[in-house]
Order: structure tokens, then C-alpha cells, then sequence
């Protein structure tokens, strides 16, 4: 995958210099706004992030380290890449999202935003949320690096804007709410499932560009597999159980994000209609 040297976007706000601290506290309701977004919009990645922004703790403005700035050009590239592939499949009244970059916790409309609910996005203020030390987590821990993985988790949040803006979200939103939580789960699941599609369609819209390869693709199928409920579920040491799931399967969520990829067409993602609803 060849990005590097390609067009930038201009949606990037950088608050990674803050710290954790300079991002504000969360408090109590604070988490529970996260758990409540992470619930839908994020995936749980507590038991493998301990530690990992112990260092920006003080809330002392900070320099940022080479590869955080590479990865902050890398994150700008892929945006600008989603633009161009969702702008044009979905016409004049697609508007870009804006993506956050940040250390540790910060603020969004949907309340506090902490590293442990993983990258997310939030309806509120049409805005991707991301601490760029996920992609660390996903390599070293989750065992899905990578170039085309990071760009997948990127793609799929987007996906999520996607779906506010053709109306999809609050649907799904307002069904969960009179649903029991089973069926609510059900719910999550295929809103999870539609962006990984979402994903696909961008990859493939962005092969040439990018120079995508079946080595790439691969990448994108770990990582897709890394965040699947039963994998978190056993790496968190929990038994799996599938009413619990909130995403989707590892094998769920390969396979719609290759319908998407060998599509190219947002009209093959349609999980509801596949589920009967």
C-alpha cells in the first residue's frame, strides 16, 4: 500500500500535544457516556490498553515523537482518501466528517472519550474520535499491523458517519431503544457488520490510488478478525456468547468487509435486509 506523498485532509484535529490531562477529566458520568458510546459506536479494549498512555498522564503540553507525526500524516491521507470514495458514491449531500486525534481521554459531544472504548464515532458532532496508540494495540497486542488494518478501523468509522448521514443511525438508535437488549445487540451488530461493508467499498474505490495489494488485503482481514466480539471475548478471557455481541463475529466481519471490497457498491451492504428487517 503506497500512501505516502498523496493528498492530505484538511478534517484533522490534532489535540495528541494536550496529554491525557490537558483533555479534561472524564468523571463518573463522563464513563458512563463513554461505556454508553463504546457500547454502540466503540469496541471495548480495556484488558489490552493497560499502560499504554501512562506516559502523557501530566496534561503537560508535549512535542509529539516522529512516528506519531508520520502516523498523523498517515491518518490525514486515509481521510482524504474516504472523502474522495464516499463523497462520490454518495453525491452532493454527503458532507466529510472531521476526524479528533488525541492522547489518552479527550471531549466529544457524546461526552468523554477515553483509549479503552477504542476509535469511535460520534453523531452529535459528526466526528471520528481516535488515540493514534490503537494502531500499537493492534499490532502488538491483537496481532493486526499494518498499513491497509489501520486504514480499515479509519474507514469503518467513517462508515459509521456514512450511515448519520443517509439516516440510518437514528433509526437504528430509536428500534434499540423500544427493543429488549437482545434484540438491541442484534441491532448493534448489523449497524457494526454495514460499516465493515462501508469499509470494503472504500477499499476498493481506493485501490488504485493506493496501490492496494492482496498482501494488503490480508491486513485488513486480520484486523477485521482481531476486533470480532469472540476474539475480544477470549482475549479478555471471557466466555463467548453470542447474544453478548455488539460487532459482530471475526468471520462476520471478514466477510462483509470483503462483500464490500469485491462489490464496490454501498447497495451490497445492506445487513438489515439480509437479517429480514
Amino acid at each position: 500500500m503506497q500512501w505516502r506523498g498523496r493528498r492530505g485532509s484538511r478534517n484533522i484535529d490534532d489535540r495528541r500535544r494536550m496529554g491525557a490531562g490537558g483533555a479534561g477529566s472524564i468523571g463518573l458520568v463522563g464513563m458512563l457516556v463513554v461505556l454508553g458510546v463504546g457500547y454502540f459506536f466503540g469496541v471495548d479494549i480495556s484488558p489490552l490498553v493497560s499502560g499504554m498512555s501512562e506516559s502523557q498522564s501530566s496534561g503537560e503540553p508535549r512535542e509529539l515523537t516522529a512516528e506519531e507525526e508520520e502516523m498523523g500524516q498517515f491518518v490525514s491521507v486515509i481521510l482524504a482518501e474516504t472523502e474522495d470514495v464516499f463523497g462520490e458514491a454518495l453525491g452532493d449531500g454527503y458532507t466529510d466528517p472531521q476526524m479528533v486525534l488525541y492522547s489518552g481521554v479527550t471531549q466529544s459531544a457524546c461526552g468523554g472519550a477515553s483509549a479503552q472504548m477504542g476509535p469511535f464515532y460520534c453523531p452529535a458532532d459528526q466526528k471520528v474520535y481516535l488515540d493514534t496508540d490503537f494502531f500499537q494495540v493492534m499490532e502488538r497486542r491483537m496481532g493486526a499491523g499494518g498499513d491497509l488494518a489501520a486504514a480499515y478501523v479509519i474507514a469503518h468509522e467513517v462508515g459509521h458517519h456514512a450511515q448519520n448521514q443517509l439516516g440510518i443511525l437514528p433509526k437504528v438508535t430509536a428500534q434499540r431503544q423500544r427493543s429488549s437488549q437482545e434484540d438491541s445487540n442484534a441491532l448493534s451488530v448489523l449497524t457494526e457488520l454495514q460499516a465493515d461493508c462501508f469499509a470494503g467499498v472504500w477499499a476498493k474505490g481506493s485501490a488504485q490510488d493506493l496501490r492496494i495489494t492482496r498482501e494488503d488485503i490480508g491486513e485488513a482481514m486480520d484486523a477485521a478478525a482481531a476486533v470480532g466480539d469472540d476474539a475480544l471475548m477470549q482475549s479478555a478471557g471471557r466466555a463467548v456468547v453470542p447474544d453478548a455481541f455488539t460487532h459482530g463475529s471475526s468471520a462476520q466481519r471478514q466477510d462483509w468487509f470483503m462483500r464490500g471490497f469485491e462489490s464496490g457498491s454501498f447497495r451490497n451492504c445492506d445487513t438489515f435486509s439480509q437479517a429480514g428487517l
